[in-house]
């Protein structure tokens, strides 16, 4: 397996629209596997899209059991094709992205949504969402369409914040060299 690079904004390859996959093969189980380590190698990344890495199509991973703001959740899932067929409810919700390392921001999202997709085999998929999994879900169809979140913030002004950077504690009874 490989991992990919991560674009970041302003990559314009961010920017564009992703094509359906019509080919269920051999080929897209590599990429997936793939994908799939190049999420699991990234800062507690919930889920990843192909235009992330550079692959056009429309095909997402997402995983919310990994983390404890989503109590119920689908599991690991890869999703190609995914459509949201409806939605309701509206929340705002703080979020981070791979692409855009350095900050987070608020973002409306739907707080519920139905959800149909392919797996990584063609077969169909069909989902009730809500919460954190159905904010995780957009996120990444939302790159498939050539959108971030800095295009869904509430406000630039107000809603976008430097993504705070973490220091591991020094070794006690160790000390630095001058």
């Amino acid at each position: 397996m490989a991992r990919f690079t991560i674009l970041t904004y302003p990559d314009p390859s961010l920017k564009q629209v992703s094509e359906p996959v019509d080919h269920f093969g051999e080929e897209l189980h590599r990429f997936v596997a793939d994908l799939e380590e190049t999420r699991l190698a990234g800062p507690a990344a919930v889920g990843i899209a192909a235009p992330q890495v550079g692959r056009l199509q429309r095909i997402v991973i997402v995983d919310c059991s990994v983390t404890r703001r989503s109590v119920e959740n689908h599991g690991h899932l890869v999703l190609v094709n995914p459509e949201i067929c409806a939605w309701e409810g509206y929340v705002v919700g703080r979020e981070g992205c791979l692409s855009v390392p350095d900050y987070t921001g608020n973002v409306i999202r739907a707080d519920r949504i139905h959800l149909r997709a392919y797996n990584e085999h063609g077969e169909p998929l069909e989902f009730e969402m809500h919460g954190f999994e159905a904010r995780a879900v957009q996120h990444e169809i939302d790159h498939l369409d050539g959108l971030l979140f800095l295009d869904r913030l509430v406000s630039r002004r107000d809603d976008l914040f430097r993504r705070q950077r973490y220091q591991k504690p020094a070794k006690q009874g160790v000390t630095n060299p001058k």
